[in-house]
């Protein structure tokens, strides 16, 4: 009876999760269910599932509506009705055209209309009249035995009661920005779109049997046969699995002759055991696919990073997929890859920004736009967000509802009933485990390949980025056996595209940036490994992260692999990485918890530092099988945390090792580790991968720093703000300019030892007009003068200015203030021609008689930091304060346990909360000379003396050392101003 059940995928309008529709459903003694969403089909095959399990009959189908307005509702009779449903839809959404009033007569699609829409002589035969129990009373002058075929019941399900249906009128407020008090009825649901009991439904319809007959009837109709284990991916790259399988055999081959030579029988044995693994898992298809967006990549020049578990194996490795040596890291293929995974491998392929969206094209054109589509995700209501709109909708200002976000669940807001009804609200919105969708997105790297078109699967939308994209997220994808590929972007390889391309123009010099295995025996890379020379650096150049290098005095490839691995949180957090310095830095006197763990965790000195360790732990010292390491592994990683098999692994763990005989305390230690890295974990290819591509960057900018920056800063930065990677630049003897009109670019340019600001960086600047002057200067040569300038542009008046104040004409004779005087003489209200036409006769420029105007050292470094929000200059050399009694990082050393007072320039802060849940917090200062001074700030202290936004601090505290690494424990802060001594 209930053919339109909508969830809280309905985005903004239903209330109800998909697992309990479905459960309310079985509760109510209903065995047959439609899902009909209002225009998306996200959450279908959550749906099919959970009927499945629960014993009842799933009928899919939509919701058409235009607006506020229903149209009608589509239920697919068979999977070639659910084809066409997702291809009529997604055509609407991908060309933002209203449904039409009728539908389209698909085969295996019922069309049902609401009562007094359609007249029910005009309809098709795919098409029906649904009669809500409030339309009852308008069939009292109808035959209804007439259309006994054509009218069914249609008692729409939106929310779970009537106090959800209160919170369904928020989201329709939410939805519309606008105050509850302006919603009007058409824009919401009825109060009665809530579960009956099939028997009050029939009670309903007690006089009209042959309704209830006939939609029983268009029930049984409806079947969706569907098989969840059934792979959906691509099946073969070539035209079957045995031209597949030579083609990888062949391809393999001639990667092991340029990775490891002829006769390397090792290679050879292991390329033979993984060729077998991946054909009796049937993902021969699934390699070549990923090596052919490789080929493509490689042939139009893109660097690109082959990373994640991936790494672990040879074919990866010899097809160029990744550039990790498994053999030579010992990697474990089994973490990829082995008989009891059902799922295909994982490549993550990382490429620069600039370059992904071309291999995403290649990819849709290759494989065909009906064939595939971007992964989507869905966006959730978080709480404070929630909290925010439900302010606005009950019209709360501003300051009330920053009220209610720091005070939640404060006492005083008992006597407020809108500020309790919105934390009521919220609280339904937000909840952990069923936070509300609130709008689709896209995976941050995922794209489908199906073998049947992607439409039989879901429906597509186009976002703004203009590539189809499925209403899907990866779990739903996973769970109908459809894979996605991993093409990301990384902002650290266009650093290293950048950089390699900035040094082929600036120095004339080409660099092999995949010969990884000469940077990691380079001298010189590793001095400024073991300096921490990182700025910059993928992976390398956090405060964290330089601290555990100098702490690990790491300066070879296989310490950063583990250095990838042990800063992540799990590994961090649980106390693990500080035991991990602590064994490494005494590894003759590591004393390991048990036999077997100093047997497999020797490498790692005893701490389980990669996903990899705690597979080996499970199956060697609880003696557990691969399928449940892989299990452990999947949970570990977060994808399947909460569904029940975490806790099973962890049951039998402590069984296996019960039965073992296995010490408990022991057992219980190495379980308080395995699951302390759940979400937080790498896989040991994974830090691999990350350490090849730090070992690129950190050879780029050992051999070629300024130009490594530059690209660096063109790319946006990294881990810090730009102003750190200018200051990295200014380091490298650089010298750098001010954005010049003649000589700039409109990103940062290097010429020589000579760097231009690029025009991006100023503030308030217009890209388009500033790409405009940019092409004037290209075709019709640099500017001559200010008075060129404005004759050949006609400038609006405040962009002239801004290029005035930051410099862009200090070509010309004359200070920025005489500039600035003679500009509004020169100014003229005209437009500029369409094209480039040179006037006939040299019109006669205003004589500009200038009044002499002061002028101070200090103005130029102001303006820098009005326009590009730093100084191009050293922030010291302007600041008006005794610098010299203050004690420099490079003295801590030396002062050790004393007290000590120092001024530092804040870089950038990091907030963490104690073990009882109290802010504290890390603070990166640089000090006169340009190094780093690393700074605690506990609750107390940070409470009496919190940050105040950039510029000067005076630091006062302990110096404390750990392993070589210096940082003060602040007991007295303040910030000072650029003219504090006056």
């Amino acid at each position: 009876m209930f053919l339109n059940c909508k969830t809280f995928f309905s985005l903004r309008y239903g209330t109800i999760d998909t697992k309990d529709l479905v459960k309310y459903a079985r509760e109510m003694g209903v065995t047959s269910l439609a899902l009909t969403n209002i225009n998306i089909t996200s959450d279908t095959w959550n749906f099919v599932k959970e009927c499945q399990e629960n014993g009842i009959k799933p009928i899919i189908g939509l919701e058409c509506r235009n607006g506020h307005q229903l149209k009608y509702i589509l239920l697919a009779r068979d999977l070639d009705g659910w084809f066409y449903i997702n291809r009529f839809l997604s055509d609407h959404l991908h060309k933002g055209l209203d449904f039409p009033d009728r539908a389209p007569g698909f085969p295996g699609v019922f069309a049902i209309y609401t009562w007094n829409t359609v007249p029910l002589q005009d309809l098709y035969d795919h098409e029906l009249v649904g009669i809500r129990k409030r339309d009852i009373n308008k069939l009292f002058r109808v035959n209804t035995t007439e259309w006994k075929d054509k009218l069914v019941i249609l008692h729409p399900v939106t929310f779970q009661n009537d106090d959800y249906y209160q919170l369904h009128r928020v989201l329709r407020a939410v939805d519309q920005n606008i105050l509850i008090s302006q919603l009007e009825p058409h824009t919401t649901a009825h109060p009665d779109e809530q579960f009956l009991s099939p028997a009050a439904l029939f009670d309903c319809f007690e006089q009209y049997p042959d309704i209830i007959s006939n939609t029983v009837r268009i029930m049984d109709a409806c079947r969706i046969q569907f098989d969840f284990k059934t792979p959906r991916n691509k099946k073969y790259f070539t035209s079957s699995e045995a031209e597949d399988h030579a083609l990888l055999r062949k391809l393999a081959y001639e990667g092991m002759l340029e990775r490891y030579g002829p006769d390397n029988a090792e290679a050879k044995e292991r390329i033979e055991k993984e060729l077998e693994v991946v054909q009796g898992q049937h993902f021969n298809g699934y390699f070549l696919i990923t090596w052919d967006i490789i080929r493509y990549a490689r042939e139009s020049g893109f660097f690109y990073v082959g990373r994640g578990s991936g790494a672990n194996s040879i074919l990866a490795y010899c097809l160029k997929i990744t550039d990790v040596d498994p053999i030579a890291l010992n990697l474990y293929f089994e973490r990829f890859l082995n008989p009891y995974r059902s799922s295909p491998p994982d490549f993550d392929i990382d490429f620069s920004w600039k370059d992904r969206d071309e291999i995403i094209e290649y990819v849709f054109k290759k494989y065909g736009a009906a064939h595939t589509a971007l992964l989507g995700t869905v966006t959730t209501f978080q709480q404070n967000a929630v909290i925010r709109e439900l302010g606005k909708v009950y019209g709360l200002p501003k300051h009330e509802i920053d009220k209610i976000l720091d005070t939640p669940f404060a006492p005083d807001l008992s006597g407020d009933s809108v500020q309790q009804t919105i934390l009521r609200y919220s609280k339904m919105m937000s909840n952990d485990n069923k936070s509300f969708p609130n709008h689709l997105s896209i995976h941050a790297g995922g794209i489908l390949i199906s073998e049947a078109p992607i439409h039989q699967h879901c429906s597509t939308y186009l976002p703004p980025k203009g590539f189809s994209t499925a209403q899907l997220d990866m779990h739903q994808a996973e769970a109908i056996g459809l894979f996605k590929f991993d093409i990301l972007s990384q902002r650290g390889l266009g650093h290293i595209r950048d950089a390699i391309s900035i040094i082929k123009e600036n120095k004339g010099d080409e660099v092999d940036i995949h010969d990884v295995k000469s940077f990691m025996r380079d001298e010189r890379v590793k001095q400024a490994l073991q300096t921490v020379n990182t700025i910059g650096c993928f992976y390398i150049e956090s405060p964290a992260m330089r601290q555990l290098l100098q702490k690990l005095q790491c300066g070879d490839y296989l310490t950063l692999v583990a250095a990838s691995s042990v800063i992540r949180p799990g590994v961090a957090q649980s106390g693990m990485m500080r035991q991990y310095v602590h064994n490494y830095r005494n590894q003759d006197k590591v004393e390991y918890l048990h036999d077997i763990i100093k047997e497999v965790l020797s490498e790692t000195f005893g701490i389980m530092v990669y996903q990899e360790d705690v597979i080996r732990i499970v199956s060697r010292y609880a003696e557990m099988d691969l399928a449940d390491a892989d299990i452990l592994r999947r949970a570990m990683a977060g994808k399947y945390r909460g569904q029940g098999d975490f806790q099973k692994i962890e049951q039998q763990f402590f069984s296996n090792c019960k039965q073992l005989g296995r010490p408990e305390a022991v057992t219980a230690e190495l379980w308080r580790q395995i699951s302390s890295f759940s979400g937080f974990s790498f896989s040991k290819a994974h830090s691999a991968s990350f350490a090849v591509e730090s070992y690129q960057s950190l050879f780029l900018k050992t051999y070629y720093p300024a130009e490594f920056m530059v690209a660096v800063i063109n790319n946006f930065g990294g881990f810090y703000n730009r102003e750190l990677y200018f200051r990295e630049l200014q380091k490298t003897g650089a010298d750098i300019k001010p954005p010049c009109i003649n000589n700039s670019d409109y990103y940062t340019r290097i010429t020589g030892n000579t760097v231009y600001t690029g025009f991006i960086h100023i503030e308030g600047l217009e890209e388009k007009w500033m790409e405009q002057v940019l092409e004037e200067r290209k075709q019709y040569g640099p500017y001559t003068s200010l008075e060129d300038f404005t004759t050949r542009i006609a400038p609006p008046p405040e962009q002239l200015d801004i290029l005035i104040r930051i410099g862009a004409f200090n070509f010309d004779n004359y200070t920025k203030k005489e500039l600035l005087w003679k500009s509004s003489l020169l100014l003229k209200a005209k437009t500029p021609h369409a094209e480039h036409i040179q006037p006939l006769f040299q019109e006669e420029l205003p004589d500009c008689q200038l009044p002499m105007l002061s002028y101070t050292e200090h103005e130029n470094a102001f303006e820098e930091i009005a326009l590009l929000g730093f100084p191009l200059c050293s922030p010291f050399s302007i600041l008006q304060h005794d610098q010299r009694r203050y004690i420099t990082a490079d003295a801590f050393k030396r002062y050790e346990g004393k007290t000590i007072t120092a001024l530092g320039y804040l870089v950038c802060t990091k907030g963490i909360y104690t073990s009882k849940g109290i802010p504290m917090s890390f603070g990166t200062f640089m000090d006169v000379n340009g190094d780093f001074i690393d700074t605690v700030h506990f609750p107390d202290i940070l409470r009496a003396y919190p940050f105040q936004k950039n510029g000067f601090y005076i630091l006062q505290g302990k110096v404390t050392a750990e392993y070589d690494v210096y940082s003060i424990e602040i007991s007295y802060m303040r910030k000072i101003g650029y003219f504090e001594d006056k």
